[in-house]
């Protein structure tokens, strides 16, 4: 498969056109941003973990019936991917209050919810990526009932298989965010990546954080925090 020209280049990935029209290369970079590209950062080694963490969960989603964008893992940071469209949404699922549900909801980090919530956010930089809900999605045009119904199910799937997958490697799933593309038959599939960037992971024993919010928060051990995720998960 030949790499031709870059087509974009995100926060935190490089993708390139190939010599098929409905495949691209994802490149995984170890540029770090948070708070929508305020504050900016490397963390070594972050593309290698995102990449390999994304596929060998992916891979494993698919076998529990949830279609991702996965073709072939390429290298340590290239990955071969269906095109899609990305739907305009990033889905949130949180089982335990933490970062900005804790502050808009006025609940202790660490608190069980009674049962997971899903959100919706408009995923438009230049705004904020505003929360919205299912109306919102609609009256805006970003996707279909049966699209949004479609999202919500696959999201839920990823939640219960997750939540195990994790566990079984001493940590717990408090949030994450997804997204979810259109192929060019308009099936609805999981794109994107499943990472210490998109999940927040607590230690099951310390609740000691092994995600991103030790950059967001200059906590320190970042990549440590990283490679232990990689570790335990038995990719390393």
């Amino acid at each position: 498969m030949e790499k031709l020209e870059q087509l974009y280049e995100g926060k935190a990935k490089k993708v390139f056109k190939t010599d098929d029209p409905e495949l691209l290369i994802v490149d995984y970079k170890d540029d770090a941003t948070a708070f929508n590209g305020e504050k900016k950062g490397t963390i070594m080694g972050k593309g290698v973990v995102n990449n390999r963490m994304t596929n060998h969960v992916f891979a494993e989603l698919e076998k529990v019936g949830v279609p991702t964008h996965l073709v072939k893992e390429l290298s340590d940071r290239e990955t071969l991917v269906k095109k899609v469209s990305i739907v305009p949404l990033e889905v949130i699922v949180r089982n335990v209050a933490a970062g900005s549900f804790s502050k808009r909801m006025g609940v202790p980090e660490g608190t069980q919810l009674l049962c997971p919530i899903l959100e919706f956010s408009y995923k438009n930089d230049d705004l904020g990526d505003p929360f919205i809900n299912d109306d919102y999605a609609l009256a805006l045009g970003l996707a279909t009932q049966e699209e949004i119904d479609t999202i919500k199910a696959y999201t839920r799937k990823v939640n219960e298989f997750l939540k195990g997958y994790f566990l079984n490697a001493g940590m717990k799933l408090i949030d994450f965010k997804i997204e979810f593309g259109k192929t060019a038959d308009g099936t609805i599939i999981l794109a994107d990546e499943i990472s210490p960037d998109t999940c927040r992971l607590w230690d099951v024993e310390t609740n000691e954080k092994l995600d991103k919010d030790r950059f967001r928060r200059d906590m320190g051990n970042v990549e440590e925090a990283y490679n232990e995720v990689f570790r335990r998960l038995g990719l390393a």
